[in-house]
């Protein structure tokens, strides 16, 4: 008899509850079929996984010890596609990229152009999205390189799982809004709007611009009773409602450096409220193949002294 390993899941819902019915309704089978492929896993490993003496079930030492295993083959498992992407695309001349939204606009096109005097970029695959997302893309290995923005001070997930990074460029965060009649900002920390509060477009929680004003930020907005009459996942959004005179905002100068040359957007708040922003690559694990070593090389070469 072979293992079919649908088993170890079908192990992993009963060892949950240890209730047949509710582990077979999970799993989408009639309980009596359920059964049968737990005690076919028994059978295979020659050892009695639960014991069916009470109820509900309570799994065995042996039991207890296959669960450790389960969720390691589970982990592995997963991880089988990703790996097997990278195996298979170890020699593929194209490189995959995961950006914010903001940085793709902006910093991305400048860099790679400065980057393609010191070597030959070929194909260029670029998925855009909200750092949460672009997070998940390196983590899953759909993606060699993530860039993002970053502070020395706050710690994102990558940061957390020690993936290998550098810093490659500068922003800053800077908070703005449609300026008034008399050229001040028309909603700002000295502006007020209706009830004496000051209007504020947010940043959602999957925005890595976000986590770092939060983070930096958030609790002397608290103070000053700040109303956040928006909430939105990207900083172009929030730069449209800024230009729409809706509030004030922190956006990436990068983005909005444009708009204070002309007089569309002012600052908003004194300099002690900026916050000075790097912009980092993360790279995936392991051997991420020849092309996406070599042009990680070439990035670490270049990148601004620290």
């Amino acid at each position: 008899m072979s293992m079919n390993l649908s088993w170890i899941d079908d192990f992993m819902a009963l060892a949950a509850t240890g209730n047949f019915s509710r582990a077979a309704e999970e799993r989408h089978m009639t309980q009596p079929a359920f059964s049968r492929r737990i005690r076919a896993l028994e059978e295979w490993l020659g050892a009695d996984l639960f014991d069916r003496s009470s109820q509900p079930a309570r799994v065995t030492e042996v039991g207890e010890w296959f669960r450790a295993v389960a969720q390691d083959l589970q982990s592995r498992v997963a991880g089988i596609p990703g790996e097997a992407r990278s195996i298979a695309e170890a020699s593929s001349t194209t490189l995959r990229f995961a950006a914010t939204h903001a940085l793709s606009f902006t910093f991305l096109p400048r860099w790679l152009h400065a980057l393609e005097v010191h070597t030959a970029m070929g194909q260029l695959q670029l998925m855009s999205d909200v750092q949460q997302k672009c997070e998940a893309l390196l983590s899953q290995n759909q993606v060699h390189f993530m860039l993002a923005h970053g502070h020395p001070g706050v710690r994102g997930p990558l940061d957390e799982a020690d993936y290998s990074s550098i810093v490659v460029g500068s922003d800053q965060l800077i908070p703005v809004s449609a300026p008034a009649e008399g050229g001040g900002p028309l909603h700002g920390l000295n502006a007020r709007g209706k009830a004496g509060q000051i209007q504020w477009l947010g940043y959602s929680p999957e925005s890595g611009l976000g986590r770092i004003l939060k983070e930096l930020k958030g609790p002397a907005l608290d103070r000053m009773h700040v109303h956040q009459v928006l909430t939105a996942h990207l900083a172009s959004v929030l730069r449209t409602m800024a230009l729409d005179k809706r509030g004030m905002a922190w956006l990436p100068k990068l983005l909005v450096e444009d708009d204070l040359a002309a007089g569309r957007l002012v600052a908003a708040a004194p300099g002690e409220w900026h916050i000075d922003l790097q912009i980092r690559l993360y790279r995936q694990r392991g051997d991420a193949g020849k092309t996406a070593e070599a042009f990680w090389k070439v990035a670490t070469a270049a990148a601004p002294p620290a």
